[in-house]
């Protein structure tokens, strides 16, 4: 990936910002109750999607993309749950006939809420790379225009717009954590950091039971993997063999840190109980990130990008309210 593309990449998102801005929230940066105390000169901020107004960071990337699209074209997306709501809210605010592809597993809260918009909803396959492939042939049988929820320039740009707001709310970000999925977000923000604030270092965020980005990234190319259960479920499943996040990723990212489930499940604990901020697995999933690293980091800004809080509730009470 040459520096011009991410230099385009951060361009497209600051245009993506003009087209979205009426459309989201500015999330707030808020520092941390509990980090950084022990050390005067350490500051860690959170950068407070989960209260974006799906729940999630997605509405960014899908209104981004959606907002370019004829107004007659028949649109399908595929999703784990959040960038389901995202595009489903987009669909609805710009009238667009969507259709929503989920896996089976989707958590119930999402899948209510996306069929809240009046879209389109299919269930198909246990994971959501599953049911990625399941809409990009629906795509190609029934002429749809398919969405991608990573592998967009666009859907990238919305993303980004997310970096340009952390620029503007904070004068110096030393480190900025970012979980990685399919790579839309890290991809976005990493392009904006480094054409902007080149000094600031990337730490991408993976979680162990499901990190094909990661190890795609340590392998140079896309590879297949097992994919387990995870708390950090949002960011659970495969990406596309074609897919422009790796080659970016691999450009922005300068550290990759990989979490267990215990490390997400006392980061979500963490959050609730110190933080006094209830996030979903995903968002966790950052700040387990963080603390692996936080000794390091003494006199430094971080930022930690809290992606969302569009939980399970049954899994989340068990989890934090459980023994």
């Amino acid at each position: 990936m040459q520096k011009n593309s991410i230099f385009e990449t951060a361009a497209n998102a600051v245009q993506a910002r003009n087209r979205i801005r009426s459309h989201i929230y500015q999330t707030p940066l808020l520092p941390s109750r509990v980090q950084g105390k022990s050390n005067s000169g350490t500051t860690v901020l959170f950068k407070a999607e989960n209260f974006q107004l799906t729940g999630s960071f997605k509405i960014r990337g899908a209104m981004s993309k959606m907002s370019g699209q004829p107004a007659d074209g028949r649109l399908i997306t595929a999703s784990s749950g959040n960038h389901g709501i995202g595009a489903a809210c987009a669909a609805q605010a710009l009238s667009k006939d969507l259709t929503v592809v989920l896996p089976e597993t989707v958590v119930p809260a999402k899948l209510e809420k996306i069929k809240s918009y009046g879209v389109n909803v299919i269930l198909h396959g246990a994971e959501t790379g599953l049911a990625e492939q399941y809409a990009q042939r629906l795509a190609i049988e029934d002429s749809y225009t398919y969405i991608s929820p990573y592998n967009d320039p666009d859907i990238i740009a919305g993303q980004g717009t997310i970096g340009l707001e952390i620029l503007e709310q904070c004068e110096r970000v030393d480190n900025v954590f970012v979980s990685m999925g399919g790579g839309g977000l890290i991809s976005g923000i990493g392009a904006v950091m480094k054409a902007f604030s080149p000094h600031t270092k990337l730490y991408g965020v993976s979680a162990i039971n499901s990190k094909a980005l990661a190890e795609s990234m340590a392998a140079g190319h896309v590879v297949e993997m097992e994919h387990r259960d995870t708390l950090a479920d949002a960011v659970a499943g495969g990406i596309d063999t074609d897919t422009i996040t790796l080659p970016l990723a691999l450009s922005v990212v300068d550290h990759v840190l990989e979490c267990d489930e215990d490390e997400i499940k006392a980061a979500l604990k963490t959050m609730a109980f110190d933080e006094t901020m209830n996030v979903e697995g995903s968002a966790a999933l950052a700040l387990a990130g963080f603390l692996k690293v936080a000794d390091q980091l003494a006199n430094q800004t971080s930022v930690i990008v809290l992606c969302g809080a569009n939980f399970d509730q049954n899994v989340f009470k068990n989890v934090v309210l459980g023994p």
